[in-house]
């Protein structure tokens, strides 16, 4: 079955290329000529192209700097033309168009890995995929394939001006591939097989300690141990609860979880006698 969705996608992507280039070649006879005169034609339709982008005119910007790729092949703005190209793809949005923005920025770091812009091919690389992430229940594929790229830019590109805005969406991506792992974890936790949803999750927390909402991930790891008659072990996790987060909806049962843990009824009617 998954070979056959494997299949039918590539199939789709092929068609969508098709169509693109069929598009593109018969859209390249109504291409607005160039002004006669003009010294600097490749910076003239890179401009234009540019100034489509800005107003989300995707069309006709792809237009302008697919002109300079096929037309100028010796420009110096050939790389940034082509970038140009990623992004209307990326800034249409759907599913077509961003199987071929990834297309464009693959070629792009083929073509110019040493470029003074690889990093933003990369980083842009890495948008395409997040753009196509799924809900927590559905497949992660993309996902992991976002979070592959901007894992690459964070090694390649240390330094880079865009550091911040990728740690971010790295974070982003690593929170969606934990969310999903809860979920699961918690499907187990409902259908009461609680060492099923403690390896889940705690392997989450071995693969993810900075996990966004981990503070559930924390109370239902304290909760399966209590199922399963493991009180000592399961108290560090609802302490770890109350102690790193402030404000949770899982806060005040943790805190009463402690103080059954702690005080027994046992022991409590004991030191009542």
């Amino acid at each position: 079955m998954i070979q056959h969705r494997t299949f039918q996608r590539l199939v789709g992507v092929a068609v969508v290329v098709s169509a693109v280039a069929l598009f593109s070649s018969c859209a390249s006879s109504g291409r607005a000529p160039v002004p006669p005169g003009t010294s600097q034609p490749d910076q003239f339709l890179f401009d234009k192209g540019n100034e489509a982008l800005q107003k989300k005119k995707w069309v006709t910007a792809r237009e302008y700097f697919m002109q300079v790729t096929e037309t100028y092949t010796q420009s110096p703005l050939r790389p940034d033309a082509k970038l140009g190209i990623g992004d209307t793809y990326l800034g249409e949005g759907s599913t077509e168009a961003l199987v071929l923005a990834i297309a464009e920025f693959q070629e792009f770091m083929s073509f110019y890995p040493t470029n003074r812009r690889a990093d933003y091919a990369q980083y842009k690389l890495g948008m395409a995929h997040f753009r196509q992430m799924r809900s927590p229940q559905r497949d992660q594929t993309e996902t992991r394939d976002a979070l592959r790229e901007f894992q690459t830019f964070v090694t390649r590109y240390p330094s880079s001006t865009l550091m911040p805005e990728v740690q971010a969406k790295l974070r982003e991506t690593r929170d969606r591939l934990s969310e999903s792992e809860l979920e699961v974890g918690r499907f187990y936790f409902r259908i009461r097989w609680y060492p099923g949803a403690l390896d889940r999750l705690n392997l989450l927390l071995k693969d993810d300690p900075e996990f966004t909402a981990r503070d559930q991930v924390y109370f239902y790891i304290g909760e399966s141990l209590l199922k399963v008659s493991r009180p000592a072990e399961a108290l560090p996790y609802f302490e770890r609860l109350v102690k790193e987060f402030e404000t949770s909806e899982y806060l005040e049962a943790a805190r009463k979880r402690i103080e059954g843990i702690k005080n027994p009824p046992a022991a409590a009617s004991t030191k009542t006698s």
